[in-house]
């Protein structure tokens, strides 16, 4: 079942979230961040268990980012994080937004729902504010994907 996170979520959230970043796949979130950011989340449970999350930041008024898709391992490869990112999608339509735009490690995967490459340069530079947390910074290796919707 895919919903919108709840408070009770976040703990499961974080840890999910702490795998990939602990592999250098993306940045880390505090609880701090996850409580505050809690209404950008995604997430799709079985049988009480946290399956995978993703979340849709606005950025501006016609742009935001999708950001932390994370399938917990054992589920890869079922459709769980293509849910996760059509529902980012879904809701970038539903409240008006222009464009939608990520930074991944897995382009292939994001090109299957739309996305394109470009340069990063292209993103304003208000999209960078979380790369200084970023260990890589400035020397980010990651690929910037657009959606125009």
């Amino acid at each position: 079942m895919i919903r919108k996170a709840q408070i009770a979520d976040v703990k499961n959230i974080q840890k999910l979230l702490m795998t990939f970043a602990n592999r250098g796949d993306m940045l880390s979130r505090s609880l701090s961040e996850l409580y505050e950011s809690l209404r950008d989340f995604y997430v799709v449970e079985e049988d009480g268990v946290l399956l995978g999350t993703s979340a849709l930041h606005i950025v501006w008024e016609d742009l935001a980012e999708v950001r932390s898709v994370a399938v917990v391992e054992d589920s890869g490869r079922k459709g769980i994080g293509s849910r996760l990112v059509q529902a980012c999608i879904a809701e970038a339509r539903q409240i008006g937004l222009n464009r939608i735009f990520c930074l991944t490690y897995k382009p292939d995967f994001f090109a299957k729902h739309g996305f394109r490459l470009v340069d990063k340069s292209e993103l304003p530079h208000k999209v960078w504010g979380d790369c200084i947390k970023c260990a890589k910074f400035p020397d980010c290796d990651e690929n910037a994907m657009i959606l125009d919707l």
